[in-house]
């Protein structure tokens, strides 16, 4: 169960860095003022920020408890 937990959760973080766009690209800025889905660009920025961390913490922890209970 752990393993596919961290399977899933290494895919969503490669997914969530390829969303992720460069501050002066226009992607998801422009995508942002069009549909007004996001917010504002710096809001849908940050809330991807704090996603990203923190899906990056759970995978670290999930890979340290799947390395201790193969030892």
């Amino acid at each position: 169960m752990l393993t596919i937990l961290g399977i899933f959760t290494s895919l969503f973080v490669i997914v969530l860095i390829l969303v992720r766009t460069p501050q002066d690209s226009v992607g998801l800025s422009s995508f942002a003022n069009s549909s007004d889905l996001l917010g504002s660009p710096g809001s849908a920025q940050r809330i991807l920020d704090i996603v990203t961390v923190t899906i990056i913490v759970t995978y670290f922890l999930i890979a340290f408890q799947l390395n201790i209970q193969t030892n």
